[in-house]
């Protein structure tokens, strides 16, 4: 049997009556809150996993708090990765107010960014300003209260304390509030902070020549247990001559350290008989202990030319700067004679990106002062240009990781970036899609996560000071 036909289950007018009051009870009882609709950037289509993500745009909003007491859920808890905090909020926002404010403006996005705009989508963010914290939607309920003479007027939204990942904040700042979200996200997530270089120049050096000197010196035998670099020592030149002179450089390999090459800072002059080198562990007196030795074994010899010119020393006319890692030498072929030697070197530098010394590997063979010469490549930026645009992907030149601008400080040359993809490395020469801004990585500063509600270093930095765990047994003396 049908339903009485003179009662009515809910006219438009009624149902609109209640609407109304509803949107009055939320604008008396409710607070203010800011609603953030989440736009899809990348989206991986096998998994149908969102893997970036970005909030460019803000609707204020009235919400009744229903968890009016405090926050739900699981509240503060300790993992064994440090202090996690598992808030909740449950806030009640009216449904017309959503279909006319912020639908039309959704569903004027594609698709592929706001995939749905008729309702709010789990996912979204609600910043609630009474405690300046950012919530995530993990699930609207839109059925309660049921069905109210024939129609639901309110979307209930069940929120979880919002754990920044790879997603991007740079909306407007119009107001206070959202440049208190802009503040909460900037920092947050997995950030890729760079060190880069806005100007760099060129090194320059001088060399000089001579006759009767160290060409090569050959390494032997590596040894082992060189835990300290040892010295390096060149038989005396002949009267009249010049001593040559080397650094050792040490390597290790599965726990064992050894010495991985002689490089030859002067190569001398005037030897006539091949000199013989001596590697000289470091030792040193231990209390109680006695002299103690680091290395064993190492041994070399060197070649010596006496009939043609080689380079003998490399000398830094202009250190330049700007170089994240060391940059190459070229020597000048010898011209003189088909078939001779070209010198071969390597280059080290300074913390501050300056050319620091040049050593010698070969010093080559038929050099006159005419032909000797040497040119130090240029570092990878000589001056960075322009201005990094905030969500723009970055891309290095060499590692060819990628990531989006977060923040771009100029004046510090510090780059941040966000939803990084590979890894960064010095040197890379990191040029903005958009903006085509470019300037050269220094160093990698820092690539870490960050979250303002993850208390696990401080949590372990007051943990250390009451516990030493450098010590055998750091609970007592048992």
């Amino acid at each position: 049997m049908a339903l009485n036909s003179f009662f009515l289950q809910g006219s438009q007018s009624e149902q609109r009556l209640i609407q109304s009051l509803i949107n009055e009870q939320l604008q008396i009882y409710g607070v203010d809150v800011v609603y953030l609709p989440r736009k899809i950037i990348n989206k991986d289509t096998i998994f149908t996993e969102i893997q970036s993500s970005e909030f460019t745009d803000t609707f204020q909003l009235e919400a009744y708090v229903n968890t009016y007491e405090g926050y739900t859920g699981a509240g503060d808890i300790m993992t064994k990765f440090g202090m996690s905090l598992k808030d909740e909020l449950i806030v009640t926002i009216s449904k017309e107010r959503f279909e006319d404010f912020i639908s039309p403006f959704l569903s004027s996005f594609p698709s592929s960014e706001i995939e749905v705009s008729g309702r709010p989508r789990e996912g979204d963010l609600i910043y609630f300003p009474l405690g300046k914290r950012i919530f995530e939607v993990k699930f609207v309920e839109h059925e309660k209260p049921f069905y109210q003479l024939g129609k639901t007027y309110v979307y209930e939204l069940q929120c979880e304390l919002f754990e920044l990942e790879d997603e991007m904040g740079g909306w407007n700042q119009t107001s206070t509030t959202t440049e208190e979200i802009d503040d909460t996200l900037s920092d947050q997530g997995y950030i890729t902070t760079l060190k880069t270089i806005s100007i760099g120049s060129t090194a320059t050096v001088g060399l000089s020549t001579s006759v009767g000197y160290v060409r090569k010196i050959y390494l032997n035998d590596d040894g082992y247990g060189y835990t300290k670099v040892p010295q390096v020592s060149i038989g005396t030149a002949p009267e009249g001559g010049l001593n040559a002179t080397a650094v050792a450089i040490t390597t290790e390999l599965g726990g064992v350290y050894s010495v991985k090459e002689i490089l030859m800072t002067s190569t001398g002059a005037g030897y006539t008989e091949t000199p013989t080198v001596t590697i000289i562990p470091t030792s040193e007196t231990i209390n109680g202990v006695g002299s103690t030795s680091y290395g064993v074994g190492a041994a070399a010899t060197a070649q010596i030319v006496t009939d043609y010119a080689g380079v003998r020393i490399v000398s830094i006319a202009n250190s330049g700067g700007g170089y994240p890692i060391a940059p190459n030498i070229v020597f000048t072929a010898p011209n003189q004679m088909a078939g001779l030697g070209t010198a071969f070197g390597t280059v080290s530098i300074t913390d501050d990106g300056g050319v620091n010394q040049v050593y010698i590997t070969d010093a080559g063979y038929g050099y006159t002062s005419f032909t000797s010469k040497a040119t130090i490549t240029a570092p990878p930026v000589i001056s960075g240009v322009g201005t990094y645009n905030f969500n723009e992907i970055v891309t290095g030149s060499i590692s060819g990781a990628t990531g989006r601008v977060k923040s771009w400080d100029v004046g510090n040359n510090i780059l941040k970036l966000g939803a990084t993809n590979g890894t960064f490395v010095a040197g890379d020469v990191a040029v903005g899609s958009d903006s085509e801004a470019n300037y050269s990585i220094d160093y990698v500063e820092s690539a870490e996560f960050a979250d303002k509600y993850d208390k696990g270093d401080e949590i372990e930095k007051e943990a250390d000071s009451i516990l030493d765990f450098s010590e055998s047994n750091p609970f007592g003396d048992y």
